[in-house]
């Protein structure tokens, strides 16, 4: 791939993700020397689902948090999307800090991703895939903002609403953090995507979610035994011991939304202010991995 330039104007570097909908480079912008994300898939592969991803970046844009598209178009046997270069996932970043992030970042996480997911909601879109490693931390100036990627599977709310009473559909998006309207082969609305970011919390303050690792002689079996186990585990149980009370009334406040129920973000956010405040917290920017890097370096100094 090193020997790709796309449109003579960005290099292909090297292989950072990859989806079901493309490969994910690092590149160079040839003229400014600045790094981008380039998203190819190959002509042969669903092409129109790139640039559908291109033009919701577009409607998007402006927004905080959100990617400027910087070129798209065909290259070779590829469809390439260039993007704004970003900093690591909030997977990457759950790896860094040992597999456990502490209640202040989460709670710093949670207020930045909800106003993501509403901003996205407020444009007319679903996100339909939200994941740890769809958040990813900036860059430079804006290496404490909270960014939101990968809309290969979103879609209109006008279109799912129109398919609202629809059944049996596949499960869609990734599996551990998928709604149980999702599970149940239901059309996906507003309230999913935000239930899908509850279980991400859970999953930040246990470092794992009870339904992983199961053993299934298929897939249709592990989903089944996955759904069976979301069903029946309450947001209580599952914040238990590992997260305040605002975080169950969160995941049960999500689950219960019906389709066209439009999520009241204010009070989700404010909820968890209110908590931040009640802890002592102070909203300094100063995340976990902020303070393991920094013990890092002065780690570093001190013995050089």
């Amino acid at each position: 791939m090193k020997d790709i330039a796309i449109a003579d104007k960005y290099r292909v570097d090297k292989k950072i993700g990859a989806g079901g909908f493309g490969v994910v480079y690092s590149g160079t912008d040839l003229s400014s020397g600045e790094e981008v994300a380039i998203k190819l898939t190959s002509v042969r592969d669903n092409p129109e689902v790139l640039g559908d991803e291109k033009e919701i970046y577009e409607a998007l844009n402006g927004g905080v948090g959100i990617p400027r598209v910087r070129w798209f178009g065909e290259e070779c046997e590829f469809y390439a999307l260039v993007i704004d270069a970003l900093g690591p996932s909030l997977e990457d970043l759950l790896n860094y800090c040992d597999r456990r992030l502490t209640l202040k970042t989460i709670l710093l996480i949670a207020d930045q991703a909800i106003s993501r997911i509403e901003y996205i909601h407020s444009k007319g879109f679903l996100h339909r895939d939200i994941k740890p490693d769809n958040f990813l931390m900036g860059v430079d100036r804006r290496g404490n903002t909270l960014y939101t990627i990968d809309f290969g599977l979103a879609k209109e709310f006008d279109d799912a609403q129109r398919n609202k009473y629809a059944e049996g559909l596949a499960l869609g998006g990734t599996r551990r953090y998928a709604s149980i309207n999702n599970h149940n082969g239901r059309e996906q609305s507003r309230g999913d995507d935000l239930e899908s970011l509850g279980y991400i919390f859970v999953y930040f303050a246990r470092g794992s979610l009870p339904w992983q690792g199961l053993k299934a002689a298929t897939e249709e079996e592990r989903d089944e035994r996955i759904k069976e186990i979301k069903n029946s585990t309450t947001g209580d149980a599952l914040c238990e011991g590992v997260l305040p009370s605002e975080f169950a009334a969160y995941i049960n406040y999500t689950r219960s939304l019906g389709f066209d129920d439009k999520p009241d973000y204010l009070h989700l956010r404010g909820a968890f202010r209110r908590r931040f405040r009640a802890e002592g917290f102070k909203y300094d920017n100063v995340f976990d991995w902020t303070v393991k890097r920094f013990n890092e370096i002065r780690s570093e100094n001190s013995s050089s």
